[in-house]
């Protein structure tokens, strides 16, 4: 295509909206977000990518700013940027990247919601929702309500990704997409339990502490630090109880379930390390990523 007659400022705004096509920072070469979308369909790749780095851009609203009041004015800001795609007037590159994924109208019945190009935008209100308990500092008291949260969060994503590869039809239902996300999600949490700790983020439920005899205040101490292992991988075991992660292979889509084969075999990694992840974030090799990925789109 001729860039005949465009302006600096117009190559400067293009530039800026195909740096959120696939690969981009929130879906880096060697991640399991990248080998998730790289065996995907090439006609899928830069709006399941734009879904990543939307909710890395939402979530990245924890780190980025240090007074709740300015995050919550950014997560509103994201709320409304949402309503402004669906009315087909986004302004960041990145929701132009899936207003541009997501152009077709859809039908919508009478009690039905508006739909962004067939997504259901609920989901990503709930991340927003998920991001501000995060911000909120609660805790959640048992671990249905931690699912539930898990749910709302990567389960929402994980909807949305399943949708966007064609599994969103009317009699497809979200609910394996949301359980692999949750599931997920509480591979992640152990994974990265002592970097959580150290800021002072969630990683067990109100009823796990106390039934652990540990005080989420002092959870940070030397003394809980050494029982950090001991409290993962009770987790650990309740996560294969609950929900290996064995849905029909038909419910869920290519990147989902290479999404829950590299969980997988991360948990198995995690228990072999005999959960050592106070100082450190473990994770797969790229070469295993890809082969998982391979498998698992097999």
């Amino acid at each position: 295509m001729s860039n005949e007659g465009a302006t600096p400022g117009d190559s400067a705004a293009a530039s800026a909206v195909d740096a959120w096509r696939f690969p981009n920072r929130a879906t880096p070469p060697g991640s399991s977000a990248y080998y998730s979308i790289r065996l995907a369909s090439a006609r899928h790749r830069d709006a399941l990518a734009a879904l990543y780095g939307w909710r890395s851009e939402v979530r990245s609203v924890l780190e980025r700013v240090s007074d709740p009041g300015v995050a919550r004015i950014k997560l509103d800001w994201w709320r409304s940027e949402i309503a402004r795609t669906l009315s087909g007037a986004p302004r960041h590159p990145l929701t132009q990247v899936l207003a541009q994924a997501f152009a077709r109208k859809p039908t919508l019945d009478a009690d039905e919601s508006p739909d962004l190009g067939g997504l259901p935008e609920s989901p990503f209100f709930e991340i927003i929702a998920s991001t501000e308990e995060i911000l909120q500092a609660r805790t959640p008291p048992d671990r249905d309500a931690q699912r539930r949260h898990d749910e709302q969060d990567l389960g929402a994503l994980f909807e949305l990704l399943m949708r966007c590869e064609g599994g969103g039809e009317r009699e497809q239902q979200p609910q394996p997409a949301r359980r692999a996300g949750a599931w997920c999600a509480q591979v992640r949490r152990i994974r990265d339990a002592g970097w959580l700790l150290r800021r002072g983020r969630p990683v067990f439920s109100g009823a796990q502490l106390t039934q652990a005899g540990v005080d989420a205040l002092n959870l940070a101490s030397a003394t809980a630090r050494r029982q950090l292992p001991d409290l993962l991988r009770t987790l650990a075991e309740q996560l294969w109880q609950e929900w290996p992660p064995a849905e029909p292979r038909s419910a869920l889509t290519p990147t989902v379930r290479v999404q829950v084969s590299l969980h997988r075999d991360l948990l198995r990694v995690l228990e072999r390390s005999a959960f050592d992840v106070t100082d450190q974030r473990i994770s797969l090799t790229p070469l295993r990523k890809l082969w998982l990925a391979w498998r698992a789109t097999r």
